[in-house]
């Protein structure tokens, strides 16, 4: 999980203008998390195939439905059945409920 903060100079002084990034690989949400994909680095050209198909593209939501047996994330009203290089494909923005 990646936190930063913004800060910005005055003329004579520095003042701190407090927001937070979160992002994180999706194989690290919890159930029930929710992000928006920031970025996705597939290993092999099956894979970027795969996620496009999914519709899994960048600025889409996703949710971590479940993690165990099988790894399910929620698009939309769609649920998808993820492998292990597609999970480690996709990094997302973590959104607070």
């Amino acid at each position: 999980m990646v936190t930063a903060e913004l800060k910005t100079q005055g003329a004579s002084s520095t003042r701190t203008t407090g927001f937070t990034v979160q992002g994180a690989s999706l194989k690290l949400l919890r159930s029930h998390e929710r992000g928006v994909i920031t970025r996705m680095k597939p290993l092999h050209e099956t894979t970027a195939q795969k996620l496009k198909a999914l519709g899994l593209t960048l600025g889409r939501s996703i949710t971590v439905e479940q993690r165990f047996p099988r790894f399910i994330v929620r698009l939309g009203s769609d649920r998808h059945a993820l492998d292990e290089a597609m999970i480690n494909a996709i990094y997302v923005r973590i959104v607070e409920h």
